[in-house]
């Protein structure tokens, strides 16, 4: 049984799959395994993916999840914590730099305190930064299953986000029952453009559309755990 499972959704980056791969390995101690989850037919994404396997890398597994018509970050982290089987789960991308001994850092902040949702540094994102908030986190999978969402127990993510603002309930949840602890010393770095830390495409060009839509959802559903 692995110990750690860094779950990474992907879609149309073929491109970043070895690279992100090649700096997990290179910092990340222990047993753990690295989940890709692909949509069906994204096919030179899942072709990244298989060739990562077909040079037999040991720790590389590959998920696939059908197309979800409102977003399938959720959907897809949500599958993997079904089809894994680790303690740890990391709710990964494949834009991220992983620092020395992020992991480590993690679960002592869990030990120390009790907390099952740890949230690590993207040195970017200001609510990050200031511990408040965290955008990629390491989760007990205890959690997930006694307490799940805020509404359904089993799942990680509640799955009704395009993909922005799931981050914001799943920490504000885990907040509400204080299993939010968040690891100063974790550095997970997000390379985002809006960091100027990688160039623009697509997927991020589209983001204030999804945030116009995320945020209905988050505004709707917020009640859930603010009015408890």
């Amino acid at each position: 049984m692995t110990d750690l499972s860094i779950l990474i959704p992907v879609l149309r980056r073929p491109e970043n799959a070895a690279r992100q791969v090649d700096d997990i390995d290179a910092v990340t101690e222990g047993n753990y395994e690295i989940v890709f989850i692909t949509t069906a037919g994204d096919v030179d994404q899942q072709r990244a993916v298989d060739d990562l396997r077909a040079q037999e890398h040991p720790r590389v597994k590959h998920l696939a999840v059908n197309p979800n018509p409102v977003g399938d970050y959720a959907k897809k982290i949500n599958f993997a914590v079904k089809n894994t089987t680790s303690r740890w789960l990391f709710t990964g991308a494949d834009d991220l730099h992983f620092h020395p001994g992020w992991f480590a850092h993690a679960v002592l902040a869990s030990v120390s305190t009790g907390c099952r949702v740890i949230g690590t540094q993207d040195m970017g994102n200001k609510r990050v930064m200031s511990g408040q908030h965290s955008t990629h986190s390491l989760v007990d999978r205890s959690y997930i299953v006694e307490l799940g969402t805020i509404d359904q127990r089993g799942k990680l993510l509640h799955e009704g986000y395009v993909h922005e603002f799931v981050d914001d309930e799943f920490i504000e949840t885990a907040r509400h029952r204080d299993e939010f602890v968040f690891a100063w010393n974790s550095v997970v770095e997000h390379l985002h453009p809006l960091w100027g830390k990688a160039p623009s495409d697509t997927l991020y060009d589209d983001h204030r559309r999804r945030m116009n839509l995320g945020r209905r959802v988050y505004t709707k559903r917020k009640p859930l755990w603010t009015s408890r």
